[in-house]
C-alpha cells in the first residue's frame, strides 16, 4: 500500500477535516478525497463519517489508526537507515523514558560510538507501552524501560535496580511551607505509588512532567521532590541537596527489551555495552 495513503488518513484523522488536511498536506481537496477513497476500497471498509462540520473516524477508522502510524513509522525508519547506509553501515534505534537518559544511557551512546565507530543511534523517550509498540512495529531495536509487561516475541532482560530517594534544597531546620514539595512525574508506576504513600502532596504546588529536567528547579529553589539516586548522589555528598533521614524509598527494576528474533552477530557487542554500563551504576 502507498505510504502516502496512510499519511494522508493520520493527517485527516488528526484535522477533522478534508479541507484542512489538503491545506497541510499542500495538496488539493479532490486529491485528499481520492486518497481516502482509495484507502476504503482497499480495507473494503469506510473510515470516516464526512459531515458538513467535518470528518469523524468510524469505528473501523479507529481501528486502522494505530496500523496506518505503524506503517509511517516503518517507512521513515527505512528511509532513515537507507539515508545513513553510506556513511553509518550500522544504525540502531534506541527508546526508554526520560529519566533513564539522563546520566545513564546518554553515557552509553557516548561509548557505544567510541565502541563502534561506523554506528549511528536514534533515541527516543516515551511511556513503557508506547516503546514496547514500537518494538512490535521494528522502529525500536532495544529499549530500557520500568516493569515491562511486552507480548510474546521479545526477550526482557533484569539490568539494575533504580531507587528514588527524597531529596531536598532547603536548608536543616529550616520552616516548610505547603508550596515547597516538587511532584516529579516518573512514570505511571511511580506517580500510582507515591499517591499512594503521600496521600497529603496529591495536588501539589508544583507538578513537573519534565523528568530529569525537574532536578534544575530543585537547585535554584528551595523545596524537596524524588530523584533516582544516581542523579543526586554527588549532589548530596558534596553538600549541595541533602536526603532527609527515614525518608521513605522507591525501588523500581529497570529492564532492556529486545527482540528474540534478532541478528545476534550484531546485537552482542551492543548488549553487552548496556550490561556493562548498568554494572557501573552499582
Amino acid at each position: 500500500m502507498d505510504v502516502n495513503l496512510a499519511r494522508t488518513f493520520l493527517i485527516v484523522a488528526e484535522t477533522g477535516s478534508f479541507v484542512d488536511a489538503a491545506k497541510k498536506l499542500n495538496i488539493t481537496q479532490s486529491t485528499v478525497s481520492a486518497r481516502i477513497k482509495g484507502l476504503e476500497e482497499l480495507l473494503g471498509r469506510p473510515l470516516f463519517t464526512r459531515s458538513k462540520t467535518g470528518a469523524d473516524l468510524t469505528g473501523a477508522g479507529e481501528l486502522f489508526q494505530k496500523h496506518a502510524l505503524a506503517m509511517v513509522r516503518v517507512w521513515q525508519q527505512a528511509q532513515l537507515q537507507v539515508s545513513l547506509a553510506d556513511q553509518h553501515p550500522e544504525h540502531i534505534s534506541v527508546g526508554a523514558p526520560l529519566s533513564l537518559w539522563s546520566g545513564f544511557l546518554m553515557k552509553w551512546i557516548a561509548g557505544l560510538r567510541i565502541q563502534i565507530p561506523g554506528i549511528a543511534v536514534s533515541a527516543t523517550a516515551g511511556a513503557s507501552a508506547a516503546l514496547s509498540q514500537r518494538l512490535i512495529e521494528g522502529t525500536l531495536d532495544i529499549a530500557v524501560m520500568y516493569r515491562p509487561s511486552p507480548p510474546p516475541g521479545l526477550t526482557i532482560e533484569h539490568l539494575f535496580d533504580e531507587e528514588f530517594v527524597l531529596v531536598s534544597s532547603s536548608k536543616v531546620g529550616a520552616r516548610r511551607a505547603a508550596t515547597d514539595y516538587l511532584l516529579v512525574d516518573w512514570g505511571s508506576d511511580f506517580v500510582q505509588d507515591h499517591a499512594t504513600a503521600f496521600p497529603e502532596h496529591a495536588n501539589p504546588a508544583i507538578s513537573l512532567d519534565l523528568g530529569p529536567m525537574g532536578l534544575d528547579y530543585l537547585l535554584t529553589n528551595e523545596c524537596s521532590g524524588y530523584f533516582p539516586a544516581r542523579m543526586v548522589r554527588k549532589l548530596i555528598s558534596r553538600g549541595v541537596l541533602r536526603e532527609p533521614k527515614r525518608s521513605r524509598k522507591f525501588i523500581y527494576p529497570v529492564y532492556m527489551v529486545y527482540p528474540e528474533t534478532r541478528n545476534e552477530e550484531a546485537y552482542e557487542p551492543i548488549l553487552r555495552g548496556l550490561r556493562r554500563a548498568a554494572t557501573k551504576l552499582a
